[in-house]
């Protein structure tokens, strides 16, 4: 016979799996709790009412495979979150809910020769000034998710030296607008983030190995192993951009030869064009003409994908991948530049790899960093405070 105790700490359980699974998707049906959390669908109908009671979820009709169910989703009124995405050339600010409902979005140019100061400061004005235009009660706010372009040491917090933007390398981002906005802030570079931002809401929903390819000013990967963002133990894993092509190559930031961010990032392909286009032509205009028909720009942007596709081979070889989300403003060019990665990959990987590897493009564009950030939060904010108000208010019962 189970003690009272074990049928506690086994309701316990039972919360944790149903809560942690609609905060992990957004929302799901009843029978879709029962397939992701293996419990029988009698159990999940009751602790779904248990929740209800609580107000830790919302329950609405809906329907599946033509027939009527129920969505079980987080309450709106259970909290919020904020998601921060500095780029090389823009801040984005993102506030949403714990159902995965974007509530208000805002993007802004910012000085990549400005402080980090500078830049903090604007992202605490953005982040107070969107709080606000919600309507929401500043205490509901849960956490922080930050995006940053460059490699954070996973012990620190620190921003690595390899960072794009000038004057932020040694910089702590996480203690910064901690100690600015008053609430746990969780941190990663913006390859884990669009990674983990197409999972959640874009072209990488339903995989549980992918590889998110982002090429601007610099090029990452973010990697997706078992459903999970690897960072590695030190946080650079995915540094795709510094895979070594040519040993006799321009020599990178980095200080090698090569690299393949040397054949593909906007700052080293943009001057080839310069003689027949002008030195002010920007990345995004090279995809507009290349999707025009400009052969210049073509040849350019059919380049980038051979390289990169290389760049993918490789991860297909080490990793084997099931999909490849190629984001970032190159991603527009659409089959001109998937095309040359896939014939790349079907060249270099091994051919078994290369079979099961879909390349596609991302589904979020330019937002994929900051959907990205608030899924670290939701991913990482934990279900007690949840389980908390579930169990303060209803008597437990298996």
């Amino acid at each position: 016979m189970e003690t009272p105790g074990s049928q506690s700490s086994l309701h316990r359980a039972n919360l944790e799996r149903v809560v942690r699974a609609v905060r992990m998707a957004g929302s799901l049906t009843q029978a879709e709790i029962a397939r992701t959390t293996g419990l029988s669908a009698a159990t999940v109908s009751n602790i779904v009412r248990e929740l209800k009671d609580s107000g830790t979820v919302d329950v609405t009709p809906t329907s599946a495979g033509g027939r009527r169910a129920r969505s079980v989703s987080l309450s709106g009124d259970a909290g919020i979150v904020v998601g921060v995405d500095f780029g090389h050339s823009h801040l984005r600010v993102a506030i949403g809910n714990l159902a995965h409902k974007v509530l208000a979005e805002e993007a802004e140019p910012i000085d990549v020769d400005a402080s980090a100061a500078q830049g903090f400061d604007r992202a605490e004005q953005l982040v107070e000034r969107l709080i606000s235009a919600t309507g929401v009660r500043r205490e509901k706010v849960i956490g922080v998710g930050l995006g940053v372009p460059g490699p954070i040491d996973v012990e620190t917090g620190v921003l690595g030296s390899t960072a794009i933007l000038p004057g932020w390398t040694g910089t702590n981002p996480r203690d910064e607008l901690t100690a600015r906005l008053g609430v746990p802030v969780h941190v990663d570079n913006d390859a884990n983030l669009g990674a983990l931002g197409e999972l959640v809401w874009g072209s990488g929903r339903g995989v549980a190995d992918l590889a998110y390819i982002k090429v601007a000013s610099g090029v990452g990967a973010g990697l997706v192993m078992g459903g999970q963002i690897y960072r590695g133990p030190g946080g650079t894993a995915g540094e795709i951009g510094h895979i070594t092509l040519d040993e006799s190559g321009p020599v990178c930031r980095c200080g090698n030869r090569g690299c393949l961010e040397t054949f593909t990032a906007a700052r080293y392909v943009l001057p080839l064009l310069t003689p027949s286009h002008g030195p002010d032509l920007t990345m995004p205009q090279v995809v507009a003409l290349a999707r025009e028909g400009d052969p210049g720009c073509r040849r350019v942007v059919a380049d980038i994908g051979r390289h990169i596709g290389s760049g993918v081979a490789n991860l297909c070889n080490l990793l084997n991948p099931s999909r490849v989300v190629l984001g970032g403003d190159l991603a527009e060019a659409g089959e001109l530049v998937l095309d040359p990665i896939r014939d790349s990959v079907t060249r270099y990987a091994i051919p078994s790899a290369a079979r099961q590897l879909s390349v596609v493009p991302g589904a979020l564009g330019g937002r994929a960093e900051v959907l990205g950030a608030l899924a670290l939060v939701l991913n990482e904010m934990g279900d007690a405070p949840l389980l908390e108000a579930a169990q303060d208010t209803v008597p437990a019962s298996v």
